[in-house]
């Protein structure tokens, strides 16, 4: 069911800035960029950039989300939410075909998947 990890996503205040700096760190640019989300493949896995108004203290749970890939996000989701992890964000079309979900496991920790069909492992 669980393809392996794909994405992490980095919420960020300044959008922008973030993406300067993460595209110099990286030496490339983001294979997707709108005001709303910024995504760079690094080696077969995602590093998005989501704006916030008002990020988090560095480091908790809710300043980063790991998803996993899956192909039947409704599936993966039902599994997660029968295996008893707690409901933190239900399926989401976010645009352009891609879905994610979030749940929180019974230990706390906080567990996404998504559904893209544009990203492609390097």
């Amino acid at each position: 069911m669980f393809q392996g990890l794909r994405t992490v996503i980095y919420h960020v205040t300044d959008l922008d800035r973030a993406k300067a700096w993460y595209t110099a760190l990286l030496g490339k640019g983001p294979y997707f960029d709108e005001p709303f989300y910024v995504g760079y493949n690094v080696g077969g896995y995602e590093l998005g950039l989501l704006p916030t108004e008002a990020a988090t203290a560095p480091g908790t749970p809710v300043n980063v989300v790991t998803y996993w890939g899956v192909e039947d996000i409704e599936a993966a989701f039902a599994r997660l939410i029968e295996a008893g992890a707690v409901l933190h964000g239900p399926v989401t079309d976010v645009g352009d075909g891609i879905k994610v979900a979030e749940v929180i496991d019974p230990f706390g920790n906080p567990v996404g998947i998504i559904y893209n069909p544009h990203f492609k492992v390097e």
